[in-house]
């Protein structure tokens, strides 16, 4: 069992050169995995705007895919259906496929966010969805995990490009001051802006978490 990620890039169709977005959202999935390398396999462009991710666990899945968000820029954004369950890859002419209930599973769940965000919520960018078999201790921490997630997506869509940055810097470790001499404002104005956007709370939620998936 591990964690399938299906991602969508956020209204595609709207963006004036999806180029440029692109290698954006390259850049920025590749400065992840950099600071904190936990996917088995990394966000790799697939068919259109879409993008597929496996990782070990759904503690390293939600980790990484918070530090995406957070490190994107201002007019991209990404869309995350998980799916916990098997996966595999069947051979065809086109390549490797990938199959299996986690596969099925990421797709349902994507599809779940996009339906969230069109109706009720509109910054929701993010569900899991178990495959079927889960026990009844991984269903309770899926839907503890997507209580966590309505939150955190709410709180990161309200969030300023340098927003963003401050709260990604606090998630990889740095401090504060550090945080402060890299962009140039003082460090009083670095704990002003985090405790502003709930920085520590999604900090906090994510750490929650952890001791209960584990």
């Amino acid at each position: 069992m591990v964690i399938a990620v299906i991602a969508d890039i956020v209204g595609s169709r709207s963006l004036s050169d999806r180029g440029v977005a692109q290698r954006r959202l390259d850049d920025a999935i590749a400065r992840v995995e950099r600071d904190r390398p936990l996917a088995l396999e990394p966000l790799t462009p697939t068919v259109g705007d879409e993008q597929q991710a496996v990782y070990a666990d759904l503690e390293g899945a939600m980790t990484s895919l918070l530090m995406i968000h957070l490190a994107l820029p201002d007019g991209i954004g990404l869309r995350f259906g998980l799916g916990v369950g098997e996966v595999r890859r069947v051979d065809s002419a086109h390549g490797a496929l990938p199959d299996g209930p986690g596969w099925w599973a990421a797709r349902e769940a994507i599809d779940l966010a996009h339906e969230r965000e069109k109706r009720a919520v509109p910054r929701s960018r993010t569900w899991i969805v178990g495959a079927p078999g889960q026990n009844e201790v991984m269903e309770s921490t899926i839907a503890v995990s997507n209580a966590y997630l309505l939150v955190r997506d709410e709180l990161v869509g309200a969030m300023s490009e340098r927003e963003r940055r401050l709260t990604y810097g606090r998630v990889v470790g740095r401090s504060q001051q550090e945080l402060a001499e890299v962009e140039g404002v003082t460090q009083p104005s670095v704990s002003k802006s985090l405790r502003r956007v709930g920085a520590q709370a999604l900090i906090d939620g994510l750490a929650a978490l952890r001791g209960g998936i584990a």
